[in-house]
């Protein structure tokens, strides 16, 4: 990817730093792992260009086509998708205003329309830890500062609905204490870029051995957190970084719960949790306005395939056949 180039004849200091600033802001526009993302896709488009000796910027929709072509046999549909958009941004980023990946060329439209009719269009998530799933893992972990941690994590996680980016980011500072459980004050998420933030209620559990609240308080008291990152990594000689767990570390701290509980790791990632608290939401008849609070959904559309998979036998016409 290019980096926007603002130039200016002779400018001034006051100048400068309002440049730098403009292109300070300009890089945060998109989140970090949209970015990652996005030069992560076009180095993809530029190894399958050099190797086919095709030119990649600018590039040509006739070259285009033969890219997602190539791409079908190997990524999903909706990467597919998002490898067009990488490869506009780095067009537009090049300040060439056409791009060769747009749906507005036919060739491209009518590859990307074959491919998703060959390949599909459903998205396949990873898999939802329910309630049972979640006992399950929590009694296996140990009564360590790790186990404390790796309890608080998951639970919060659960509880909340969070993704793991969120989990990562949150601070003791973001952490109040109510008579119903905590609140946590969400600053950004995947969904909020723009930073206006929200507030994310977690009450206590009905259960002493999982509920998320006392979780929180036996880490803290546990590890002597008093400020900073609430989650963090623990060295093997048992001392708690001072820096907080990157999103990568939840999905694995998560596999690790999971296999000491014998459970098989690999339909399950950080978004497990997520996935699961909106399906055993939707299993046990919470109504739709309640999920979307929790989980700061903006579609029901896309909340809708969580919860037909909840609503699968609860709400199901079959068992009303006599059969």
């Amino acid at each position: 990817m290019h980096e926007t180039r603002l130039s200016l004849v002779a400018p001034s200091r006051d100048l400068k730093t309002l440049i730098e600033k403009t292109k300070a802001y300009i890089r945060g526009a998109k989140a970090p792992a949209t970015l990652l993302a996005y030069r992560s896709d076009f180095r993809d488009f530029t190894r399958f260009c050099r190797e086919h000796n095709l030119s990649f910027l600018p590039s040509t929709p006739e070259t285009v086509a033969l890219y997602i072509t190539d791409c079908a046999s190997r990524l999903a549909s909706a990467t597919i998708t998002r490898r067009l958009t990488s490869i506009t941004k780095a067009h537009q980023s090049a300040g060439l205003k056409d791009s060769p990946a747009s749906t507005h060329h036919f060739i491209v439209s009518e590859t990307l329309k074959g491919i998703r009719r060959a390949i599909g269009t459903a998205q396949h998530g990873k898999k939802p830890l329910l309630t049972a799933d979640i006992r399950r893992i929590i009694a296996r972990c140990p009564k360590t500062l790790r186990g404390w941690r790796d309890r608080a994590l998951l639970l919060i996680g659960f509880a909340g609905a969070f993704r793991r980016s969120e989990l990562a980011a949150i601070d003791v500072s973001d952490v109040a204490y109510s008579k119903d459980g905590l609140v946590i004050d969400l600053r950004r998420s995947k969904t909020d870029q723009q930073a206006r933030g929200r507030q994310v209620g977690i009450p206590f559990g009905r259960d002493a051995a999982t509920c998320p609240v006392s979780a929180v308080r036996r880490w803290l008291k546990e590890s002597r957190v008093k400020h900073g990152p609430l989650f963090r990594a623990i060295n093997r000689h048992g001392c708690v970084a001072q820096r907080g767990l990157n999103r990568a570390s939840v999905s694995w701290i998560l596999k690790r719960a999971a296999r000491r509980a014998g459970m098989k790791t690999r339909p399950l990632g950080g978004h497990s949790l997520r996935a699961g608290c909106v399906t055993q939401a939707a299993m046990n008849g919470a109504n739709e306005r309640d999920i979307m609070r929790q989980t700061g959904h903006k579609s029901a559309e896309t909340l809708a395939k969580y919860i037909r998979i909840g609503q699968m036998f609860t709400h199901n016409a079959a068992a009303s056949l006599g059969i």
